[in-house]
């Protein structure tokens, strides 16, 4: 069981040694899941951060993501990053250039970047696809890796690259490799809790493990909610609702003078008081 959070110094020292645990998660409700099941690290959406995220989730290694032309300039991403880190953040996931990279390290912020499949910048890579799939391609990544490194980035999302060509790169990189899709050779397996949970009856990726079948139930419960507001509605139509112990009361002696005193007032001219 952990007892207190774990720092970047941490984490670097694991690499190599065992797979850690890592989720996309957007509620309070899936970071509370994911802290009392023991899931190392989490990305949240930056305005999930905060007291509330921390009372939830108070040992997970969290890293806001500053998402990609949310912010331009190398200060956007400065004052993104330090506000996120004063709200609970750990880390900052960058899909940014090496310059912005560069500038949050000298800040000390640290940094996770993020190579293969990068969906903010596809089509440079012909889509929603597998990348280093050749030679040429496998090697552009790993040049990637060794830019972010020496650009002072901890960490490294890797996304949607064939295990092999991962697991190469994450041996001979000092950075913490994040695998979304990229095999068990590097040192984190990355899913969306979305995934995990099912929450959705549309295209899952091929890296995705559904544990539950989430839409199933959220559809029983749009169901049984379609009902309930439909019994109401025919309840109140009917006479039905309210009942007597649904009211506030009045004594009887108290109705009456209340009556007596409203057929008077009702015959009076009205005056505002």
């Amino acid at each position: 069981m952990k007892h207190r959070r774990p720092t970047v110094a941490d984490l670097l020292s694991i690499k190599g040694k065992r797979q850690l645990t890592m989720l996309r998660v957007v509620t309070l409700e899936e970071a509370e899941a994911a802290e009392k099941a023991g899931i190392d690290l989490v990305s949240v959406p930056p305005a999930l951060l905060g007291p509330e995220f921390r009372e939830a989730a108070p040992t997970v290694f969290a890293f806001p993501g500053l998402e990609y032309g949310d912010f331009i300039t190398a200060e956007d991403y400065l004052r993104g990053a330090f506000q996120a880190m004063r709200a609970g953040g750990d880390a900052v996931y960058c899909a940014a250039g090496l310059s912005t990279v560069r500038r949050l390290r000298e800040e000390g912020i640290p940094v996770c970047g993020h190579v293969g499949l990068i969906p903010s910048k596809a089509t440079w890579t012909g889509g929603f696809r597998a990348v280093g799939k050749t030679a040429d391609s496998a090697l552009e990544i790993w040049r990637q890796v060794r830019a972010l490194e020496e650009a002072g980035a901890f960490a490294a999302e890797i996304e949607v690259v064939p295990r092999e060509v991962a697991a190469a790169i994450s041996q001979r990189t000092s950075l913490l490799m994040l695998s979304m899709g990229a095999g068990s050779g590097c040192d984190a397996q990355y899913l969306f809790a979305e995934d995990v949970l099912g929450q959705n009856r549309g295209h899952y990726p091929r890296h995705a493990k559904v544990y539950r079948d989430f839409a199933a139930e959220f559809e029983r419960l749009q169901q049984e909610r379609i009902s309930a507001f439909r019994e109401y509605a025919e309840d109140v139509r009917s006479g039905a609702y309210p009942e007597k112990a649904h009211l506030v009361g009045i004594v009887p002696t108290e109705l009456e003078k209340f009556l007596s005193r409203l057929d008077t007032e009702e015959r009076a001219p009205f005056r505002a008081r």
